[in-house]
């Protein structure tokens, strides 16, 4: 969700700006009263009756079934989701196992699977591996690579080189060219300008060997662990941008441990076994190859995660050809610290809100204007799942986007308190909000507060590229936001399904209306 939210929330969770309500929606706010007790939903009684259409669609949403739902998804089965993750695949299936069983039509294509590529790391241990002449080195036994990520698939074997110290002087004078330098490790040594210097005279890799002597820190400090963790897990990014973290590390760096140096120099011409620290001399020929592959888990470095898309076709002859897109993200932000992050909130309450619009809609049947429901991943990691499906939207041929309204956190905080953005004070003020307010007493919020603030900070505003109206729904956010103790528990159930009779309630009154930004 939305980081700096926080600070909202540390001014008491309440904005200043409260968009003005239009005359039929004060009339409704004033039945409330200004005392009211009850923050439940207004019935339709004394006002318009309401359609059949849509009273089937608002009995549809039911409180208890929402919440098995957000159960599910926000159980540490799932894991919290994570950009890319299996448990992120598994939450992707169930929402579209949901969408077949309703009825809905493949929002993708062929498929209910909008997939985009991303950037990965990700290290795949079992298939690295390092090795001199015919001896197999173990990677976290016998050495460690030095590089904090991998970035691309690598094979890089050659003979060894002795560099000494490392000092320049002792080697400034050698071609280096298709070897790998191998230096005599040191406490505290720091290797990226010595890789860069030995590149720079041709060498394919260095080799660091700590001596007998050596009395710093074990590899299995310096290299293992969290860090080693982290270099399984990886570094992702969005393949549709430039990363600025992201280059090719050409020139390994890898470091031995004491016992599988021993092994290697025994293997060297000229070792001398009297010399309890013998090195080869700079320069000298080892007569040895080495050889270190790494593997990134990833074919080529990138994996594919998706957006899960189900499309209800409208009924109008003209009107159907304009799509309304009801979006949530479906992602969180995983494990951290060895802790399950659930996100029920954020944002197993959006997710789980849409999966009962869409039961809404299979409800009400077909309305005149097409709606497209889209789960979108990548939320947390810089809205990617939005900015891939946005770049290119899998829409049938001759369908247009003509809206968007997402639903982010919209499980907490007061029963009657509604956040919405953009405001008639925000510039892309539009017809979707004008709508949400006039509605929204309805659903037991009074008035809606101001979120213009962050009107760029979630998927609406990629949304937004596509030249179309949008509107973004939230609740708030609370001592919980990302927060291991972000639980189903903690959800109100009532107000969530509120929140998406509201969604359901705007879809229906905007059938006619032009939507224009």
């Amino acid at each position: 969700m939305i980081r700096s939210l926080l600070v909202a929330a540390a001014l008491g969770g309440s904005f200043a700006f409260a968009p003005a309500l239009t005359a039929r929606s004060t009339d409704l706010a004033t039945t409330l009263g200004d005392g009211a007790e009850s923050t439940g939903a207004l019935t339709d009684e004394g006002a318009e009756e309401t359609p059949p259409a849509l009273s089937r669609a608002l009995r549809a949403i039911d409180a208890d079934e929402i919440e098995i739902d957000l159960r599910f998804l926000a159980s540490d089965e799932l894991g919290g989701r994570d950009t890319p993750s299996e448990e992120l695949d598994v939450a992707a299936h169930f929402l579209r196992a949901r969408l077949q069983r309703l009825g809905f039509q493949p929002g993708a294509g062929d498929s209910f699977f909008h997939e985009y590529p991303l950037n990965s790391t990700a290290l795949d241990p079992d298939a690295s591996s390092a090795s001199f002449d015919e001896t197999a080195l173990v990677l976290t036994k016998d050495y460690y690579i030095g590089a904090p990520a991998v970035y691309e698939d690598s094979d890089v074997q050659g003979p060894i080189v002795s560099i000494g110290t490392g000092d320049v002087d002792e080697f400034e004078d050698l071609d280096l060219t298709g070897k790998w330098a191998m230096v005599k490790d040191r406490e505290g040594r720091g290797t990226r300008s010595l890789n860069r210097r030995v590149t720079d005279r041709g060498a394919i890799g260095l080799l660091v060997a700590p001596g007998a002597e050596y009395e710093g820190e074990p590899l299995e400090e310096r290299f293992g662990g969290d860090r080693f963790e982290a270099l399984v897990r990886g570094r992702t990014s969005y393949a549709g941008s430039k990363s600025r973290g992201r280059r090719f590390n050409a020139t390994p760096t890898t470091f031995l441990t004491r016992e599988a140096t021993e092994r290697l120099l025994e293997a060297c011409e000229g070792y001398d076994a009297a010399k309890d620290d013998w090195f080869p001399p700079v320069g000298a020929d080892t007569g040895v190859r080495f050889r270190d592959v790494r593997a990134l888990a990833a074919d080529g470095g990138q994996v594919m995660v998706k957006n899960v898309c189900g499309f209800w076709p409208g009924s109008d002859p003209e009107l159907s050809k304009e799509v309304v897109i009801v979006s949530a993200h479906y992602d969180h932000v995983g494990r951290q610290g060895g802790k399950i992050y659930n996100g029920a909130d954020d944002n197993g309450s959006g997710t789980s809100g849409l999966l009962a619009v869409a039961g809404a809609l299979e409800a009400y049947g077909p309305l005149k204007r097409s709606v497209l429901v889209i789960w979108v991943s990548g939320e947390e990691k810089g809205l990617w799942g939005s900015k891939a499906w946005s770049s290119d939207p899998t829409l049938p041929e001759g369908y247009r986007a003509a809206a968007n309204l997402n639903m982010d956190m919209i499980g907490r905080n007061a029963p009657d308190e509604l956040f919405f953005t953009p405001t008639r004070e925000h510039k892309e003020y539009n017809v979707l909000t004008e709508v949400a307010m006039k509605l929204s007493p309805l659903e037991g919020f009074p008035k809606l507060d101001s979120a213009d603030e962050y009107y760029h900070r979630s998927d609406q505003a990629e949304f937004a590229e596509l030249g179309i109206p949008v509107a973004f729904v939230f609740a708030g956010v609370h001592e919980d936001y990302h927060q291991p103790s972000d639980t189903p528990d903690k959800i109100d159930y009532d107000k969530l399904s509120r929140v998406s009779r509201l969604i359901v309630r705007i879809l229906d009154e905007i059938q006619d209306m032009p939507l224009e930004r």
